[in-house]
């Protein structure tokens, strides 16, 4: 049943070069004698489209947004003169950045065993009371917060938000922490159910599609969002932005409450300018748990 949920999900939104990270994401390698596995090499199939450029090679239409692949979706019977596709292609052209700031939840309560007991510690609370401040003092007109549903996302949302008035704010269930995909290498502290990376990393998957793209081309005026969530998916999200191999997700660490600042160009351009950053809270205040 998750498999087939997978596929579902895949064909409505996920189809495209990176459904194949989907399908990557539980490849299994064939134990060697010594015991290791062999390199995972997993080719997508053949219903996800066109092949995913070679290593080191961008691709400019990451977020299906690229001006001339819309016009081409919308071909009429007559080839369009050249005056007549530069007005279409200014039609679908974005005019405005994105400035998105994934935070992670403040340190919480990890032995609870139901997640709605899982709230924010004494210190996660003045974790996030730093953070918060420390967006507020940035002066920038934040135009939302969407924020996971789980309970130390919303916790953390709540604190933040009292330093952000007339920001409105939205929950989702895309933004829940998972598994994203296999982490490579693998690790032995951590080894979730296989079928976790099918039902996580589709989700996952689409928060990223839903979110982290570049401005829609009736949008005038830079755009200023806070993502509030966890440290899986946001990196994950980090590395499929910048088309890093996303197995690599769990290379990077991420602290409690910290502050990563992603910058989406018109032209499909991504920049990181901050990952994880804890600088503006004293030293005791930092935790990663």
């Amino acid at each position: 049943m998750a498999f087939r949920q997978a596929l579902q999900l895949a064909a409505c939104g996920l189809a495209g070069g990176s459904a194949a990270v989907l399908f990557s994401a539980v490849a299994v390698g064939k134990p060697r004698a010594g015991g290791d596995a062999e390199p995972r090499v997993v080719e997508p199939p053949a219903w996800t489209g066109a092949a995913r450029p070679g290593p080191g090679v961008w691709d400019p239409n990451w977020d299906r947004r690229e001006p001339l692949s819309l016009v081409n979706l919308r071909k009429r019977s007559l080839e369009p003169g050249e005056e007549e596709l530069a007005s279409r292609l200014d039609h679908y052209k974005a005019k405005a950045t994105r400035h998105i700031f994934l935070i992670r939840h403040s340190q919480y309560h990890v032995d609870a065993s139901l997640e709605k007991d899982r709230t924010l510690t004494p210190l996660g609370r003045e974790q996030a009371e730093l953070t918060g401040l420390r967006l507020a003092s940035l002066g920038l007109k934040f135009n939302k917060i969407v924020h996971s549903s789980m309970t130390r996302a919303v916790e953390t949302t709540d604190i933040i938000s009292k330093h952000l008035p007339g920001v409105c704010r939205v929950s989702t269930d895309l933004l829940r922490e998972g598994a994203p995909i296999e982490p490579d290498p693998p690790v032995s502290h951590w080894k979730p159910e296989a079928v976790q990376y099918y039902e996580d990393g589709a989700r996952i998957e689409a928060a990223f599609r839903n979110y982290i793209h570049r401005a829609d081309a009736k949008q005038q005026e830079d755009s200023y969002e806070i993502f509030i969530c966890h440290a899986n998916v946001i990196r994950y999200i980090v590395c499929r932005a910048l088309q890093f191999p996303p197995e690599g997700w769990l290379r990077l660490s991420l602290n409690n409450g910290s502050i990563t600042h992603l910058v989406v160009r018109p032209d499909g351009r991504v920049a990181l300018r901050a990952l994880g950053d804890t600088g503006f809270m004293p030293p005791d205040k930092i935790s990663r748990s």
